[in-house]
């Protein structure tokens, strides 16, 4: 249900910290008076997590010292150069694939977001793809293995996996639970990614039960809204800029695969209850249950609330991807069993599609890069 008083993106984002700081108080009272770093912070997630924390801050009085750790190998975000003009944020221009001073840190929580996770950059940089998903945690597993021994031993550590570890799943593993071992090509197009992640995981479960590290992991089920770049080649990006350029929307697939899709303050919400609760050395699906819908529904979903809401005249139409590889080894449904993440950490996720798809094309007609 649409929100109606959402009427430009910064109401967008005042509402949705505003629900995020209400639904995860009490994960966010756990980094009261911490040294959190954040790698890939100025990606899709950095961007709420970076300004949930410095409301966190605002509203408890009480001090969170933020650490971004970055290459800015696609740029750096005109919001992220905001918050470092107005904000009391620390930048670690670094790439977490290669060797990191990080032992002159105190960190007490590490969030490893830096990834390269749209299909379209992954394909074209794999090796770049592996080197952060298997060197990054690797380094920050270490750094955290020794902490253990000091006056300040890190208290958690979030690694950022993904739903694609589970390829392709069988009709009878939908919803698909953590148990599930994987339908995955480890030499496909996709492989650089999916495979990188299963060895991230790998690492995180052996330093777990090999030294203790209170490492966790989440896996990502279609996080989608405010902060996900127009120019990262996914579903809701892609629909957006031709929303607002007022063309035709291009489908590049017949449009029966099925997902489900998270809106980005459930899946903070999600990730924070990880990192503060989550079980060391186990993994969690953050994502929603329902509905799951096909990529034309999908498709049809936005046109119809653009219409309505944005004047939108155009139309959807299939044209064949020039890139061969733009369907190999995609899952035909991806839809998540969260009943462990609900059991564990008491995550449940609020916002409908409906409402989070035009949250979405608010904060898009605004932030059209």
């Amino acid at each position: 249900m649409i929100d109606e008083k959402i009427k430009n993106a910064s109401d967008v984002i005042h509402s949705d910290i505003s629900a995020m700081l209400c639904s995860a108080k009490s994960c966010l009272n756990f980094l009261k008076n911490t040294n959190v770093l954040i790698t890939g912070g100025a990606g899709f997630l950095g961007y709420y997590l970076i300004q949930l924390l410095i409301a966190q801050r605002k509203v408890s009085g009480t001090l969170i010292n933020i650490y971004v750790l970055e290459n800015f190998i696609r740029g750096r975000p005109e919001w992220i150069e905001a918050l470092i003009l107005n904000e009391d944020i620390n930048i670690i221009e670094a790439d977490i694939s290669k060797e990191l001073p990080l032992e002159v840190y105190n960190f007490d929580y590490i969030i490893h977001a830096a990834s390269i996770a749209s299909p379209t950059y992954y394909r074209l940089h794999p090796i770049e793809t592996i080197d952060a998903n298997v060197n990054g945690i690797r380094s920050l597993l270490e750094y955290s293995r020794t902490s253990l021994a000091s006056t300040r031993p890190v208290k958690g550590l979030l690694y950022f996996s993904t739903s694609e570890i589970y390829g392709d799943p069988t009709a009878d593993a939908i919803p698909t639970k953590e148990t599930y071992r994987g339908n995955v090509s480890c030499t496909g197009p996709r492989a650089c990614y999916d495979e990188s992640k299963r060895l991230g995981e790998t690492l995180c479960v052996n330093f777990a039960n090999q030294y203790s590290v209170p490492v966790s992991i989440a896996r990502p089920f279609n996080n989608y809204g405010p902060g996900l770049s127009m120019a990262d080649k996914r579903l809701l990006p892609d629909i957006a800029k031709s929303i607002f350029d007022n063309t035709d929307i291009i489908l590049h697939s017949d449009g029966t695969a099925t997902r489900t899709f998270c809106y980005v303050s459930d899946a903070i919400d999600g990730y924070l209850r990880i990192l503060t609760k989550g079980h060391r050395g186990e993994s969690y699906n953050i994502g929603t249950e329902l509905p799951e819908i096909n990529v034309l529904d999908f498709a049809k979903l936005t046109v119809e609330i653009a219409k309505n809401s944005f004047g939108y005249q155009g139309k959807i139409v299939y044209r064949e991807s020039e890139d061969h590889n733009y369907l190999v080894d995609n899952p035909n449904r991806r839809c998540p069993d969260i009943g462990k993440a609900r059991e564990h950490l008491g995550y449940k996720p609020q916002v409908d599609l409906v409402d989070g798809i035009y949250r979405s094309l608010i904060w898009y007609r605004e932030n059209l890069k």
